[in-house]
């Protein structure tokens, strides 16, 4: 029989890269549909933008602080349409945010856009400090000025704009 050589450090070093191979990719969500620029973020594209912090009372009733982007920024490093050029056939487009579970709701541009109200619609990474839990987060729509939390999307996944031509 013959004796086979092994390396500590090899060994460790095969382990390693195999590991880095095999690394979680980091969670994120997908700007698409009548957009010019489709894009994919992640957390750490949001931190490069201002950050927005709303208060708004979760289903348990309690107040909470949530960090994250407003959405109308989301949409404008798109390229969609807003300001003073959403007249006309734009007014008939609308946003779908899908989450992991296959839950949708829908906002109409007009009611993100600053132009047209004073709601804010958050992206939220953080409430009340602490990135959003397992099961909420990593990213979560949320809508202060909404009576009901309906469409404070968990888990958001896509974000797609949609031209309604009916």
């Amino acid at each position: 029989m013959s004796k086979k050589f092994c390396n500590p450090f090899l060994l460790a070093a095969l382990l390693l890269i195999s590991i880095a191979g095999h690394a979680q990719p980091k969670p994120s969500f997908r700007v698409e549909g009548e957009v010019l620029k489709p894009r994919t973020l992640t957390q750490d594209d949001l931190l490069k933008w201002k950050t927005t912090e709303v208060k708004g009372k979760d289903r348990d009733g309690k107040e909470h602080v949530f960090k994250g982007v407003r959405l109308v920024d989301v949409l404008d490093s798109a390229g969609v349409t807003l300001g003073g050029k959403l007249r006309g056939e734009n007014l008939a487009k609308y946003v779908l945010v899908k989450a992991a579970d296959g839950y949708e709701v829908i906002f109409s541009l007009p009611e993100i856009d600053p132009e047209f109200t004073s709601q804010t619609v958050l992206l939220a990474y953080e409430v009340d400090g602490h990135p959003l839990a397992k099961g909420e987060g990593p990213f979560r729509m949320v809508v202060p000025s909404d009576k009901k939390q309906a469409r404070w999307i968990r888990e958001l996944t896509t974000i797609k704009v949609v031209f309604s031509k009916e």
